[in-house]
């Protein structure tokens, strides 16, 4: 059988130490960078794999950063986790994702098992967690960055924003065109805290303006939005047809409205405007586009792989870092 290659052999071929080898693998300063391109290349000539395990047991050291986030096929997580990704690989670090699926006990589940593989630092979704997950991320004894929210009692550091008040720009912007009868589709659902915010920021804005903001539909699970977006339009054009505008959770639901309406033959925005959350690709390619709010998940990941390299070098106290979302119009509302 053959013999693989061992960090030995790469040494000898490269005419450097073993120490060197070594040092070169783990990005150590130490090593000029001609150095290091030459013996990655011996190695990869060879095919010597570095074992990174065995060095990190021996340091004490992961080098990884375990991540949560609550969906894989969602594009805004997905944005957020490559900016992530991008940024803590030029600190040397790696990502390790689990995925919740909106469910707050796999969450709990990914934690525990992320806690004995050592992760540096621990980046999860949301602010709301259960009890055990609380206790384990306060305990765990790395940093703790909490995104896409702005929790009330932070279990650490902070990444995101108020999704309560994320959407009143938006809103007043519709009241100062004229709109009074407003509905809003999803946040009915507890797996999704943040468009549970969302509704309750919507109903708040609603009645600081004297309207009424009792037209609600749920959109159900967060897996199937735009199916049950365009399910929830059609209740709410058949409960309210005096509404005006519509605000959706976030823009998959809000194109599924959108085919809704078409469907129906209802003019968006002369009938009804419609509105989302996210800045989805779809909003801007669908017809008409769609006017929403662009919470900037790419700055999210980069400003938490950012904070996660800084709290590894030096301790800080609670951190909160405040993304700023902005408006951005569509054809869905009249400008």
């Amino acid at each position: 059988m053959k013999r693989s290659p061992t960090m030995k052999d790469v040494a000898k071929a490269a005419g450097v130490s073993v120490m060197t080898v070594s040092r070169a693998f783990k990005r150590d300063t130490s090593v000029g960078e001609m150095t290091r391109k030459r013996i990655q290349q011996t190695a990869e000539d060879l095919g010597y794999v570095f074992d990174s395990t065995a060095a990190n047991l021996r340091s004490q050291r992961s080098n990884f950063v375990a991540v949560t986030i609550p969906s894989l096929n969602n594009a805004n997580f997905a944005a957020t986790v490559e900016a992530m990704t991008t940024e803590l690989a030029e600190g040397g670090y790696q990502v390790l994702l689990g995925h919740s699926d909106y469910n707050m006990q796999r969450e709990e589940e990914l934690i525990a098992a992320f806690l004995p593989r050592r992760p540096e630092a621990i980046v999860v979704t949301g602010g709301r967690h259960t009890d055990r997950t609380r206790k384990m991320l306060k305990g765990a004894g790395v940093p703790v960055i909490e995104t896409w929210d702005l929790p009330e009692d932070p279990i650490d550091h902070v990444v995101g924003f108020s999704n309560v008040t994320v959407l009143q720009p938006l809103i007043e912007l519709l009241i100062a065109q004229g709109l009074r009868n407003f509905g809003f589709i999803g946040g009915d659902t507890d797996s999704d805290s943040r468009g549970v915010d969302r509704r309750a920021g919507f109903k708040a804005t609603m009645q600081a303006h004297q309207l009424e903001s009792h037209r609600l539909i749920g959109s159900g699970v967060p897996q199937y939005p735009m199916q049950e977006g365009a399910r929830a339009m059609g209740a709410l054009i058949d409960t309210y047809p005096e509404m005006e505008a519509v605000i959706c959770v976030s823009d998959l639901q809000a194109f599924g409205a959108l085919s809704e309406c078409q469907r129906r033959g209802i003019s968006v925005p002369d009938q009804i405007a419609i509105a989302g959350f996210g800045a989805y690709d779809i909003a801007e390619v669908c017809v008409p586009s769609l006017t929403t709010i662009d919470p900037h998940p790419a700055d999210i990941g980069r400003q938490t792989a950012q904070l996660v390299r800084t709290l590894l070098q030096t301790a800080q106290t609670r951190t909160v870092h405040r993304i700023e979302p902005a408006v951005r119009l569509g054809q869905s509302t009249n400008s």
